[in-house]
Order: structure tokens, then sequence, then C-alpha cells
């Protein structure tokens, strides 16, 4: 493994005096001898990037924080790169939580995923928190090669427990041999209209997604299918979109509950195309 240092970008008296912290996470895996690799392993700022044991021929990488992030005003980015064959699976060692800063100004958390033909990627983060007073725009922008496999969970979390949640603004938007697969955004929490009526969250404090594209699909579609009997602790849709690939979304009262939901919807998904394994 080689670990690459992340290049010092000259500032701007802009940038000098712009408040927060500006971070950027890099992750590029390719293969060698029937083997993933990882020649490019680079974070600063918040961002420490742990290689984990590798399972198979997939390798496997841990971010963990730093430091407190993202604060009000941070500029935070992680890019990662699965190139051809590649086999990647990435997660976090804890939650991220949103928290104000000493700056009013929102952060900004930006997500980019490229994974190349014949490539596999497992994105599998563990909670966003939005806590009080906070603001923060997420992004995660995903370009597929048509052979591309992807296995995507987002949770997010409004508020910690006894507070309001902050204003939360998420945006996922996938490209599927250049072309729109999937594109939405979500706005939570203070002067977002709606959010939190019976369109939206109807009262649930947890939302999430799975989203997985596998080409199986093509030839084997998955069914529309509702999981989770009590609307109180949670539910769970899983619907086909326009391509190879499946969407669940889901609303929860807290972790536990949406975990459970998610995990049901993917061990489902697993028994409909084995190459969306959770490992």
């Amino acid at each position: 493994m080689t670990i690459a240092a992340t290049p010092a970008t000259p500032a701007t008296h802009t940038a000098r005096t712009a408040p927060g912290v500006h971070a950027t996470a890099r992750i590029r895996a390719t293969t060698s001898n029937h083997a993933t690799i990882l020649p490019v392993l680079a974070g600063d700022g918040p961002f420490d990037l742990r290689r984990n044991r590798s399972h198979g021929n997939q390798a496997r990488v841990c971010i963990t924080g730093a430091m407190c992030a993202p604060l009000g005003g941070d500029r935070l980015c992680i890019d990662v790169t699965a190139e051809q064959g590649a086999n990647l699976h990435i997660t976090s060692a804890a939650a991220t939580i949103a928290l104000r800063g000493p700056t009013p100004e929102h952060a900004t958390y930006d997500v980019r995923l490229t994974v190349a033909e014949r490539a596999s990627l497992h994105w599998l983060p563990q909670p966003l928190i939005s806590a009080a007073r906070s603001n923060l725009r997420q992004t995660c922008t995903i370009d597929l090669a048509p052979t591309a496999r992807l296995v995507l969970r987002e949770e997010q979390v409004l508020g910690r427990a006894g507070e309001p949640p902050g204003r939360l603004t998420t945006r996922l938007t996938v490209r599927l041999d250049g072309r729109p697969l999937l594109d939405q955004q979500s706005v939570y929490g203070p002067d977002a209209p709606g959010w939190d009526g019976p369109a939206v969250l109807a009262g649930h404090r947890a939302a999430g997604q799975l989203l997985i594209v596998d080409p199986a699909y093509r030839t084997q579609p998955s069914d529309v299918r509702l999981l989770g009997h009590d609307p109180a602790h949670g539910q769970a849709a899983l619907t086909p979109l326009a391509g190879p690939a499946v969407l669940v979304t889901a609303l929860a009262p807290d972790t536990l509950h949406l975990r459970r939901l998610l995990d049901a919807a993917h061990t489902l998904a697993c028994s409909q195309t084995p190459s969306a394994s959770p490992t």
C-alpha cells in the first residue's frame, strides 16, 4: 500500500481568511495479481483513513474522525475511485455529527464516487447526525460504468436525544454510463417547508436509503416491496429504478429501527442478486 500525501494548494487571500476547515480525502483502488490494492489513501483535516484487513480480493477502508467536523464554515470532500475490476468496501468508525461552528455560515460535505467497468464499491458509512443549530449541505455524486456495481447506504438522524435538528440539505446524484439514474434532494429542519409533516417524515427522526446498482437487474428486475409491519416503528419501501438498480427508502423513530429496516431490505436484495452481498 502506498500512502500518497495530499499536495498543498496555494491559498488566495480569500481562502486564508475564510472561516472553517478545508479538507479533502482521496481513495483510489486498483487491481494487482487478482487483488485490490490502494495506491492512493490520503486524508487531511478531520479525515484519518485506515486500511482494514482485506476480505478475499476486496480492499477495506475505515474513515475515522481526527477532529470535530463538519462545523459551520467547513468545506469537506471525499473523492473515491474504484478502477477497472477493483473491489472496494468503505465504512466509517463512528457517526458524523454536524455541529454549529464559530460562524453561522453553512458547512459543506461533498462525496464523489467513481466506479469503473467490472468494479464494485460498497459505501456504508455510519449515520449523519444533524445537531441543533447546525447547517450542513451534503452532496453525493456518483458516476458508474455500465458494468459497475454499487451498494450505498445513507442514514440521517435529525437531532440528538432531546434536541431539535439543525438545517440539513442532502442531494444524491447518480449517473450510469453518463446518463442520469437517480437525482433527488431532501431538506430538513428550520425553515424547510413541510419536512416534519405527513408527506415527508411524519414525526420520525431517522431517514435512510439503500441504493443497489447491479447489471444482474437487467435480466432479474426486483419487485416492489414494503417492509415494516408497524408504522410507529418505521417502514421502508423497496422499488426498482429505470435501470439495473433498486432503491430502498426508509423512515424510523431512531437509528436502531432504521438500521433494522435497511438491513432487512439488503438481505432481501441479496436473495435476488447475490452480487449485492453486504460483504
